[in-house]
């Protein structure tokens, strides 16, 4: 049974969009996750990136008992990147154009979730008009994502959801090949002010593990690095990374390779695709992690030692 807009007129109204591009094995557990909501979106767009898996046609059963969910289909391409999920939002966000909503979702076609999902985060929205971008932490297999490095400011581009005055402010998505559109969005909220948060007392299951989409595990560590350079990241918090990630599977590997990719940037410059001032409030954000960090360290040391 739905949410009752009318005995609680408080909560926000939201519509979804969702790029896809061949996710036969995975679109349908999604969609039956969306339908299942107590407080279904008005309106879910997914746009089909020139899939030829059969992914167009797992969305088309569900249209007809469904006419909240549209389906756009882009046209056949051979790359996958992330520029091009880009373009695809895009188009499902011009099929907008009028709509009354409040709050914009992106929401990738591998996540799955329970019914309760977005009635409790459209409630944080009601609860907090401060608040611009919310999402929770996705699982993988057994693992949840990992908090040291991205603390609870950051919203994984798994599920995103936007204020949509917040959303228009930032300036929507912008087409960077090599990845970080989510990273870039968020942060950039957050640099006019808006408060961004992930909710860690509700997860979704992200179902394919990340960095297999277009490459393998250990050079998606290599990639990610790189990626950490072209968006802005400081040297110095890079090196924290990397010394921490190498006491985590991959052992050792994992972190130097992370450090090599941020390393190559660097050498190459790297042109980066932010400006000047995400770049410096990114930076500043990152050093003042960093400083805390560094202070809890003797505590952390004693409770070691007294172990």
């Amino acid at each position: 049974m739905g949410v009752n807009r009318d005995m609680q007129s408080n909560i926000p109204s939201y519509i979804l969009i969702t790029p896809a591009r061949n996710e036969a094995n995975f679109i349908e557990g999604t969609i039956r996750s969306v339908c299942a909501q107590t407080l279904r979106p008005l309106k879910w767009i997914i746009v089909s990136d020139g899939s030829t898996d059969g992914t167009d046609e797992i969305v088309k059963r569900f249209l007809a008992d469904h006419q909240w969910i549209e389906l756009v289909r882009m046209p056949e391409h051979r790359d996958r990147h992330f520029g091009a999920k880009v373009h695809c939002f895009n188009a499902g966000y011009e099929k907008l154009h009028g709509s009354s909503y409040d709050v914009i979702g992106n929401l990738d076609a591998d996540i799955t979730f329970d019914e309760t999902y977005f009635v409790y985060l459209m409630n944080k929205f009601a609860e907090d008009p401060a608040l611009g971008v919310a999402g929770t932490p996705f699982i993988e297999g057994n693992e949840s994502y990992d908090y040291r490095f991205t603390n609870v400011e950051h919203v994984s581009g798994a599920c995103q959801l936007f204020r949509r005055r917040c959303f228009e402010e930032v300036g929507g998505y912008k087409p960077i090949q090599g990845g970080g559109i989510d990273w870039v969005a968020v942060t950039t909220a957050r640099m006019k002010g808006w408060k961004t948060r992930t909710f860690t007392e509700k997860v979704c299951h992200h179902h394919r593990p990340m960095g297999t989409a277009s490459s393998g595990k250990l050079q998606a560590w290599y990639k990610l690095g790189w990626q950490d350079y072209y968006l802005g990241g400081h040297p110095f918090w890079e090196i924290f990374r990397a010394c921490l990630q190498m006491k985590n599977k991959p052992y050792i590997l994992g972190g130097l390779l992370l450090f090599m990719g941020f390393a190559w940037g660097f050498v190459t410059r790297t042109a980066r695709p932010v400006t000047a001032d995400l770049i410096a409030f990114h930076q500043k954000e990152q050093l003042r992690r960093l400083r805390e960090a560094i202070s809890k360290l003797p505590v952390k040391i004693a409770q070691m030692c007294r172990n």
